[in-house]
C-alpha cells in the first residue's frame, strides 16, 4: 500500500508539468501572432527591475560578505586564504548570482503576476478580452513574459557586480586578504564565458518564472482562496523547475 503513495507526488509533478508545458504550447502559438505592445512591455519591465531592485541589492551584497567569509574559513586551515578570491567568482558568478536574482524575481515579481492574473479571472476579465475579440494571451501573457526575460539577465549582472565586490570588500578589509592576490585568484578561474552563461541561465529562468506565474493565474480557482492557492503552487513551481533546470544548465554549460 505504501508504494502507490510514494508514487502519487512524482506522479502529480509530472502532470502538472505536462500541462504548464501544454500551456507553453498555447502561449507560442497564440501570444506572438502579432507585434508586442511594447508600452505594456515597458510597464512590466519597470515592475520587475525598479521595485525588485532595493531587495536584490541588499540580498546580493550579504550573499557576497557570506560567501567570502565561509570561504576565507574553509581555505584558512590549509593555508589557502588566498583563493578566497576564486571560490568568490566561482560560486557568486556562476551559480548564486542568477539564482539570487532568480530567487527574487519569482518570489515578488512571479507571485504579484499570479494574484493579478487570478483576480483577473475571478472577476472575469480574461473572458471579457475574449469576448471584445482581444486574446488573452497576447494581451497579458506576452508583455510579463518579455518583460522577465529582458530584464532578469540585467539583474543577474548587476547581481553579479555586487557579490563581487562586497566580497572583496569583506576579503580585504575585514579578513585583510591582499587585494592583488584576491583578484588574481579571482581572474584565473572565471571568465567572460562563464558571465555570459549566467545570462543564458537568467533567461530561461525568466522564461520558467513567467510562464507558470501566468499558467497558474489562468487557471486559478474561485475566491480568495483560489488566489492565495495560486500564488502558493506557482511560488513552489517556479523554486522547483528552476533548481532542475539549473542543474541540467550546469551540466550543459560546464560539463
Amino acid at each position: 500500500m505504501s508504494e502507490p503513495r510514494i508514487l502519487v507526488f512524482p506522479l502529480r509533478f509530472l502532470a502538472e508539468a505536462g500541462r504548464i508545458a501544454m500551456f507553453s504550447l498555447s502561449v507560442l502559438r497564440r501570444g506572438f501572432v502579432q507585434i508586442p505592445d511594447w508600452r505594456a512591455v515597458m510597464e512590466e519591465m519597470y515592475k520587475v527591475g525598479i521595485r525588485g531592485l532595493p531587495v536584490l541589492i541588499a540580498v546580493s551584497a550579504f550573499i557576497g560578505s557570506n560567501v567570502a567569509l565561509q570561504g576565507y574559513h574553509a581555505f584558512k586551515p590549509l593555508g589557502g586564504q588566498g583563493l578566497v578570491g576564486m571560490f568568490v567568482a566561482v560560486a557568486g558568478i556562476r551559480e548564486l548570482a542568477p539564482l539570487i536574482a532568480t530567487t527574487i524575481i519569482a518570489a515578488k515579481t512571479g507571485t504579484e503576476m499570479t494574484t493579478t492574473l487570478a483576480m483577473m479571472r475571478n472577476t472575469e476579465q480574461i473572458d471579457a478580452l475574449e469576448v471584445m475579440g482581444v486574446d488573452p494571451y497576447w494581451y497579458l501573457v506576452t508583455p510579463r513574459l518579455l518583460a522577465i526575460t529582458f530584464m532578469l539577465p540585467v539583474l543577474t549582472l548587476l547581481a553579479n557586480s555586487l557579490c563581487f565586490i562586497t566580497g572583496l570588500g569583506v576579503a580585504v578589509f575585514q579578513l585583510h586578504v591582499d587585494a592583488g592576490t584576491f583578484l588574481e585568484s579571482a581572474f584565473q578561474y572565471i571568465s567572460m564565458t562563464d558571465i555570459r552563461f549566467g545570462i543564458y541561465k537568467a533567461s530561461v529562468f525568466g522564461v520558467i518564472i513567467s510562464v507558470i506565474a501566468c499558467y497558474y493565474g489562468f487557471n486559478s480557482e474561485r475566491g480568495p482562496l483560489g488566489v492565495g492557492q495560486a500564488a502558493n503552487k506557482a511560488i513552489v513551481m517556479m523554486a522547483v523547475l528552476c533548481t532542475i533546470t539549473n542543474y541540467f544548465l550546469s551540466e550543459v554549460l560546464y560539463g
